[in-house]
């Protein structure tokens, strides 16, 4: 079993900044890829950004520039740095990752989401 806890969501105005963290337990041999996902009321799921073990990033569109990822591999934590945010990034967000574990095999998994709201 292997749990994703979220935190450090809320309200703020826009221009502000916010940081998201997400910390893995559980059965965890190694993480590949952690990331965040966030999905808008009436909308799709979107990937904002993933981190690879090796530290490789990838980021949507909207985000570049604004947003970092990074990661501690040893404590199984991800973040997300969140700068210059628009209303239009207000959604829940969730973390994510791609699990090796101890008992063999790999799952994916997510994190209940935490809040993001960004007032205009």
């Amino acid at each position: 079993q292997v749990q994703l806890v979220e935190s450090g969501g809320g309200l703020v105005q826009a221009g502000g900044s916010l940081r998201l963290s997400c910390a893995a337990s559980g059965s965890i041999s190694s993480i590949n890829a952690m990331g965040w996902h966030r999905q808008a009321p009436g909308k799709q799921r979107e990937l904002v950004a993933l981190i690879t073990s090796g530290g490789n990033t990838n980021y949507a569109d909207s985000v570049k520039g604004r947003f970092t990822i990074s990661r501690a591999n040893a404590r199984n934590t991800v973040s997300l740095q969140m700068n210059s945010l628009k209303p239009e990034d207000t959604a829940v967000y969730y973390c994510d990752a791609d699990v090796m574990l101890t008992r063999g095999g790999h799952m994916h998994y997510w994190g209940q989401g935490t809040q993001v709201t960004v007032s205009s």
